[in-house]
């Protein structure tokens, strides 16, 4: 699997891997990237079965396979210890990373996750999964922008959203694969592996979340006692997009306090 790895600021530098949710576009962190690459070595990357890593996906496709393909490309990459950020279905794969090798895994940032998934997400996905059996990809990306940005943002940047979805149909990852990777996302459940996060973790929601209610990272912080959490004002789903100054503050500071933090007594 491919990555983009950018140059290590200085020896040593922390790595910092960027992980996005069910578009899996490494291109949805293009406004962190600039403001981490000072400080941290960098990793994104397209999803399997996405973008430069075309792939038909097998039935069955899990959580746990996706956490696995990630950690075999840095191992191969030589990385071996890193902080992971993750957004919704990107941090699911964080959690897993988080169970599954608690030796690489520095940090956690997940950013509107959930630990396991919401009566209403799953509604909003049930919904758009018959607008893509009814309507193929013209309908589920028309429809995407509507669960990511506050509506507000969109009517202000009617053109911007224009190419945003040409873009996607152009590198729309297919029917199959989508719904492969929605069925993963829609059965992780980490509520009985939760205990077994040890690494420092900070929690980021925003509270106009139409998507994914920060309800969601009340939950999960519930189950990680030694989490921080942060509620954003405003922001939507795609919060790291639409106010990408006051997320990428948060994501700086916490990002610095995680890797400062001992890890909580067992």
């Amino acid at each position: 699997m491919k990555l983009s790895v950018s140059p290590p600021p200085y020896e040593g530098a922390p790595v910092v891997v960027f992980i996005s949710g069910l578009g899996g576009s490494g291109s949805y962190w293009l406004p962190q990237q600039a403001a981490l690459e000072p400080e941290y070595q960098v990793v994104c990357y397209d999803q399997r079965g996405t973008g430069n890593n075309p792939d038909p996906l097998p039935e069955g496709y899990s959580l746990a396979q996706m956490a696995d393909e990630l950690a075999q490309a840095l191992a191969d990459a030589g990385i071996a210890r890193y902080s992971v950020v993750g957004h919704a279905l990107g941090a699911l794969v964080g959690l897993q990373l988080a169970v599954d090798r608690p030796d690489a895994l520095t940090a956690l940032v997940c950013v509107n996750g959930w630990l396991t998934l919401n009566a209403h997400t799953r509604r909003c996905f049930d919904v758009r999964e018959r607008l893509l059996h009814s309507g193929g990809a013209q309908a589920w990306v028309e429809a995407q922008p509507l669960f990511l940005y506050p509506a507000d943002w969109m009517a202000a940047r009617a053109p911007r959203l224009e190419a945003e979805e040409a873009l996607a149909l152009a590198h729309f990852q297919g029917k199959t694969n989508l719904l492969r990777r929605l069925s993963a996302l829609k059965k992780a459940d980490f509520r009985r592996q939760s205990a077994r996060i040890r690494c420092p973790v900070h929690i980021i929601c925003s509270a106009d979340d139409v998507l994914v209610p920060s309800v969601c990272s009340a939950e999960l912080h519930a189950a990680l006692p030694h989490a921080h959490k942060t509620v954003m004002r405003q922001g939507g789903h795609a919060c790291n997009v639409t106010e990408p100054d006051t997320f990428n503050t948060l994501l700086l500071n916490g990002l610095a306090s995680l890797l400062h933090s001992p890890e909580p007594a067992l």
